[in-house]
């Protein structure tokens, strides 16, 4: 049985090239009003929560994700 290691970090939608900004290794899909969804790091799931109180975490995201968003939109220990 063959284990797949897991990147640092998923496929973020808003990462850089480099990736430098992202942060988490969960995906968390947060979705706007329209039914939009976008794909993220927790680093900017958090960073676009906060600022964007119409987001609401999808029920894709994992308990996981939402605790990594929380920690880090409040400073928790992830």
């Amino acid at each position: 049985m063959s284990t797949r290691k897991r990147p640092h970090s998923p496929e973020c939608e808003l990462r850089a090239d480099d990736r430098s900004t992202c942060d988490g290794r969960e995906e968390v899909v947060l979705v706007g009003c329209d039914g939009t969804e976008q794909r993220l790091c927790p680093a900017h799931a958090a960073a676009l929560w906060l600022t964007d109180p119409a987001l609401r975490f999808s029920a894709k995201t994992r308990p996981q994700a939402v605790a990594a968003v929380m920690g880090q939109a409040f400073g928790g220990s992830r």
